[in-house]
């Protein structure tokens, strides 16, 4: 699949993209992830992508022509399945959204900034508001970053042991159960023994046991 971020600080987040699983789905050709500067689609003489709102509201608002210029440019290569905006209004981000994203083939990621973007590009381009969590950050780039660590690495084949990104994490809509490694017994603190007994059924049921009983404990708002 290929991803196309949109964002006046493609700085932020080129670091991220180029490490760990990302790297990984990129150099397997199982992934393509692209940034575009929106300075680089202003005719602004200063490369400004942004300007006063109408209404006297406060803030600094991002101007309609840099994003329409960049996204027409972009379309002009491929057909996207959707252009998201990350915007703290939006649908909130959850496993579910990132397993279905992860099965398109092309998607653009625009990252809000300063006070937002004109509406008329959320009325007329935007496809799809996604927010990562009921606060405000500086800008968008922090979302998209995760995002796509999400989407990209649930796809097939990036991370070597598929059964490990499927055992995640809110995948069949609960926590984890309980996880140990060597040594059985650290301190006095010891693995449980079911663990130990390789009896794989009873392992699997204590496994769920664990999982609601944690998802009961510390998230109970997702059994609801």
């Amino acid at each position: 699949m290929r991803i196309d971020i949109i964002t006046v600080l493609p700085e932020m987040i080129e670091g991220f993209i180029q490490e760990s699983i990302l790297a990984r789905a990129q150099k397997k050709e199982l992934a393509e992830i692209h940034l575009h500067n929106l300075r680089d689609y202003t005719l602004d003489k200063w490369r400004r992508v942004d300007d006063y709102p109408y209404g006297g509201f406060a803030g600094m608002v991002m101007q309609c022509e840099p994003i329409d210029r960049c996204i027409t440019t972009l379309k002009e290569s491929r057909n996207y399945d959707d252009v998201i905006y990350t915007s703290p209004d939006g649908e909130k981000f959850s496993q579910p959204i990132a397993n279905e994203l992860s099965l398109k083939e092309n998607l653009i990621i625009l990252c809000g900034h300063y006070k937002g973007i004109d509406h008329r590009i959320r009325e007329h381009l935007i496809t799809r508001e996604i927010s990562i969590g009921d606060y405000v950050l500086t800008g968008g780039e922090l979302a998209a970053a995760v995002m796509t660590d999400a989407i990209v690495r649930v796809i097939p084949g990036v991370i070597g042991d598929e059964q490990s990104a499927l055992s995640d994490c809110f995948q069949d809509g609960l926590l984890s159960a309980p996880i140990y490694t060597r040594p059985v017994e650290y301190k006095g603190w010891k693995v449980p023994e079911i663990l130990l007994s390789g009896n794989e059924a009873k392992i699997k049921q204590w496994e769920l046991d664990q999982a609601m009983e944690r998802t009961r404990q510390l998230r109970p708002d997702l059994l609801d």
